[in-house]
């Protein structure tokens, strides 16, 4: 499986619920940069390890957030880099809006395992700002 198809295939088991399989694709000491713009994110926005991915981005997610999905438009990759541009949609619980919001992620992969995940968003339309 080349890189592009291990990203591909980590959106499909979290757009499935199969966080399991997810977290079997990352390298122990995965980095995960998340965008800081959402109340659920603190301090600096990173995340080492799984478990701490789990219990800052993946366990909060669904408690701001009914129905929320990646939209790929575009997965592509160079090297060790694997960028997927798109949207996140679904309704953000607070206030009951429905968004669509702009999200890019840039993902490094090494030795078949996820070594890095960058990801940018428009927090501020997810929250309505």
């Amino acid at each position: 499986m080349n890189n592009v198809e291990l990203v591909k295939q980590g959106y499909l088991n979290f757009s499935s619920g199969n966080i399991e399989a997810v977290l079997a694709n990352f390298h122990p000491e995965i980095v995960w940069e998340e965008s800081t713009g959402l109340p659920y994110i603190s301090g600096d926005g990173i995340s080492h390890g799984p478990q701490e991915i789990v219990e800052n981005i993946f366990t909060p997610l669904p408690e701001h957030i009914d129905s929320f999905h990646i939209d790929i438009k575009e997965l592509f990759g160079s090297n060790d880099k694997v960028t997927m541009v798109g949207h996140y949609t679904g309704t953000w619980k607070a206030t009951g809006k429905k968004f669509k919001a702009n999200a890019i992620h840039v993902w490094t992969i090494k030795d078949g395992k996820i070594t890095h995940m960058f990801q940018t968003a428009d927090t501020a339309e997810m929250i309505g700002e």
